[in-house]
């Protein structure tokens, strides 16, 4: 049985004012609606990344604000469970982790925002975290590592609704 580390509620202040943040910026050249389409799949994040290993709706769809997901690490490394505070269909989601399977973190949430771009979809990716006591001269250390880890992300969603057709069915 997997022992669950409760972490702190996170707010949009938060993710402005972290002194851990890091943000992602990419353009698209796809439409808003299709970049949603993958971000929202079943296979949501497992499909892009290799470090992220299961990714499992926990709420039912249609999905919105109180959805939940539980995000695995490694295979069972680390996990994450996340409750959705912001759902703006096609354009906005807001994440604040509830619990971690590892004790580090304090608070953690993320923000994933599409925008219409001329030339397709402006992909936004803020990660804010806290880190727990103790903890903070450590993950200073790793936020280089975590930087290029989370920018493999936005990368791998990048790529997965390029080469993924428009009207495939996931």
């Amino acid at each position: 049985m997997t022992r669950w580390y409760p972490l702190a509620a996170a707010d949009d202040e938060f993710l402005q004012t972290a002194r851990f943040r890091i943000v992602h910026v990419a353009y698209l050249s796809t439409d808003p609606a299709h970049v949603w389409s993958v971000l929202t799949a079943h296979d949501a994040l497992v499909s892009w990344s290799r470090l992220i290993t299961a990714s499992d709706w926990t709420s039912h769809r249609p999905f919105g604000i109180g959805t939940t997901r539980t995000v695995t690490l490694g295979h069972g490394a680390a996990a994450l469970r996340e409750r959705f505070y912001r759902w703006e269909e096609g354009r906005r989601i807001t994440f604040t982790a509830e619990s971690a399977s590892r004790p580090g973190f304090r608070r953690f949430a993320e923000d994933i925002s599409l925008d219409a771009h001329p030339d397709g979809t402006r992909l936004t990716w803020t990660f804010a975290m806290e880190a727990a006591p103790g903890l903070t001269p450590f993950l200073a250390l790793s936020l280089p590592l975590l930087r290029r880890v989370t920018r493999g992300w936005a990368r791998g969603l990048a790529h997965k609704a390029l080469d993924h057709p428009k009207g495939a069915t996931r």
